[in-house]
């Protein structure tokens, strides 16, 4: 049977469509990915917590859920949207459908949407404020909700996503590393796993002491969801750090790293999300083709009066996509080089990271 369901945008917009998943409304910013593959990924790294996913790709759920694609132990997505769902995967690792994936963490999916035409709004527009339901409200009542709900760059949404306490990802090798969780996708530390160096996930509120406890040789600033801004007390943590060990950042952590050497951050319009975003290294002229997710970035003008130095840019747009300390061991990128799934080009990331830590 045919469930309806409807989208909400703040701009008053109303679209309807088919429901999937959960039975329940989810209100958050509705931001959309090009990639063509990686939903299960998508859906379960936590630098979306806040956001409503839509997919540009047509269909989605065509090669089912397995539990080995995800990057975080839930959903954290707070809906989905998509052009077509399939309700008959076909998939040798698939262990249920998109629509049982999504019931089973209490997320809405809406199909049979003209993914193209919003895609279009949302650039036009800029990210907005929306809401899912799946279950029978007035526009008026929906609407309401989308109009009372916070802003993504008002919140702290790393506080509700982060490991509440230390945890072993592989015990003590020669050389270890620690993870400032603010939103940790399961790759990330699975490239740090193979590159044979022990690996602790600490909270992002992690003190020095605490860092400094564990006797680790270098810490990595993971990626996450919301505004670097946001992220209590870890600029301090960083700059102390920083005089000690060599660190690293991924995504939000090259921007709360920026930050904290006195750059500026601003909202992207819409932001980068999928996996074809080329990027040149400066240096080397060399183009990589990453895989991104971010709705903030680094204000170019600002690095200018700082310590740092960018090393990479975005080809679409100019943005800045590395930075490095002229002076301390630290670097950092704005794409996802564990790109799970995405291009590979950027692996090197990992490399440079753990050959840093061994000269140190």
């Amino acid at each position: 049977m045919v469930r309806t369901a409807k989208l909400a945008l703040e701009d008053g917009t109303i679209l309807t469509g088919e429901g999937f998943g959960a039975k329940t409304i989810k209100s958050g910013e509705i931001v959309f990915s090009t990639a063509m593959t990686g939903y299960v990924e998508s859906l379960t790294d936590p630098s979306f917590k806040g956001q409503i996913l839509m997919s540009t790709y047509p269909l989605e759920g065509n090669y089912g859920v397995s539990s080995e694609w995800y990057q975080s132990d839930d959903i954290k997505v707070e809906a989905y949207i998509v052009r077509q769902v399939c309700r008959e995967p076909c998939h040798p690792k698939s262990e249920k459908t998109l629509s049982e994936f999504l019931e089973e963490f209490d997320v809405p999916g809406i199909s049979n949407i003209d993914t193209r035409a919003l895609t279009l709004k949302i650039r036009e527009l800029g990210s907005m404020k929306a809401a899912v339901a799946t279950v029978d409200i007035s526009d008026e009542e929906l609407l309401k909700i989308v109009e009372e709900q916070p802003r993504l760059e008002d919140m702290n949404l790393v506080e509700e996503i982060t490991v509440k306490k230390p945890k072993v990802i592989q015990e003590r090798k020669e050389y270890n590393v620690a993870v400032l969780d603010c939103g940790v996708k399961k790759s990330i530390l699975d490239n740090l796993v193979q590159k044979d160096v022990g690996v602790v996930v600490l909270p992002s509120s992690a003190s020095v002491q605490d860092i400094l406890d564990l006797d680790v040789d270098g810490v990595l600033i993971s990626s996450g969801p919301g505004n670097p801004e946001n992220v209590d007390k870890i600029q301090d943590t960083i700059k102390q750090i920083a005089q000690k060990m060599p660190v690293a950042g991924i995504c939000l952590g090259q921007q709360i790293i920026a930050l904290t050497y006195g750059a500026k951050i601003y909202k992207m319009k819409f932001g980068h999300r999928g996996s074809n975003q080329p990027v040149k290294d400066l240096a080397t002229g060399k183009i990589y083709i990453t895989s991104q997710n971010h709705s903030f970035a680094i204000d170019e003008d600002s690095i200018e009066d700082t310590d740092l130095e960018i090393t990479q840019i975005n080809l679409n747009d100019g943005t800045p996509e590395a930075i490095r300390h002229k002076n301390l061991p630290i670097s950092c990128i704005q794409y996802h080089p564990e790109a799970g799934p995405g291009p590979h080009d950027s692996k090197k990331f990992f490399d440079d990271f753990i050959e840093t830590i061994k000269n140190y």
